[in-house]
């Protein structure tokens, strides 16, 4: 399923002035371009999959996107391609080594002998975000445009909600995207908890919510929970997740990295993806 954002393309405008966002999972593609003149996000498409796919075909749906929409011959002044996947782990700053990758992340994910490693830093958060990136996909964003920054998801949403919280009291972020919710809680600016489910259903949602809230010893009495992404309050997992938690509410979020205009076209983007720009 492909859902076309904007119909203008990026030969309408001057491409030298342009930034182009990728994101990349097993379960769909996304990209937008952002023109730094306009400061308006001019095109962008994502297509989810049926199932999970493996990198190999992943890799294949991509070329196609990128050629239908006469991307893969275009210049841009910044490329960044962000990866979606559950193979990451956050590591205190004062724990962390390059040298040592693989055994922050050999305990909760399986790693290949073939998988190259890679790691994030945030501004402002003393932790480090160690991560499998999807490299056949790196390897053909530079072929096609040489030197371009690349992250995990997760760095971009903590980074993106460290940006937006200002209150001091304990709040609970859940970004929903392609049958997976991501969980974030920050309290007084800090990062208190990150990480990422799948939920096939309503009540694989409601369950990993309740898990998390029972570990950090959240009361669903008094936390505020913050839903937002793909989630409206008829959805029947938000009249469900009405039942155990009393303050509940869609959050409103557009881009918090680039003083964006704000359209239609720009609110439909993914979250992660448009605050990688």
């Amino acid at each position: 399923m492909t859902e076309k954002t904007n119909n203008n393309t990026i030969e309408d405008y001057l491409k030298d002035y342009c930034r182009l966002s990728i994101q990349i999972s097993l379960n769909g593609l996304s990209f937008c371009v952002l023109d730094t003149i306009s400061n308006k996000i001019i095109d962008a498409q994502r297509v989810q999959f049926t199932k999970e796919l493996p990198p190999d075909l992943v890799l294949k749906e991509l070329r196609q996107l990128l050629e239908k929409n006469q991307i893969d011959h275009s210049v841009f002044l910044d490329v960044v391609v962000v990866h979606r996947n559950h193979l990451f782990s956050l590591v205190p700053k004062p724990m962390f080594d390059v040298s040592e990758l693989a055994n922050y992340l050999k305990f909760n994910v399986r790693i290949l002998t073939n998988d190259q490693l890679a790691h994030d830093e945030f501004e402002n958060l003393e932790m480090a975000n160690v991560y499998v990136p999807f490299m056949n996909i790196n390897n053909y964003i530079y072929d096609l445009f040489g030197e371009f920054v690349y992250k995990h998801h997760g760095t971009v949403m903590i980074q993106s909600l460290m940006g937006i919280h200002t209150r001091k009291e304990l709040v609970c972020y859940v970004h929903l995207s392609n049958r997976q919710m991501d969980v974030t809680v920050i309290s007084n600016k800090k990062l208190l908890f990150f990480n990422c489910f799948e939920n096939g259903s309503d009540e694989d949602f409601l369950y990993y919510l309740l898990f998390t809230f029972e570990q950090l010893q959240l009361d669903p009495e008094t936390i505020p929970l913050k839903l937002f992404g793909e989630i409206a309050e008829d959805d029947s997992l938000y009249l469900l997740c009405y039942q155990y938690v009393r303050h509940l509410s869609i959050m409103k979020t557009t881009n918090v990295t680039h003083a964006l205009e704000v359209t239609p076209e720009s609110e439909n983007i993914d979250f992660t993806l448009i605050n990688a720009l």
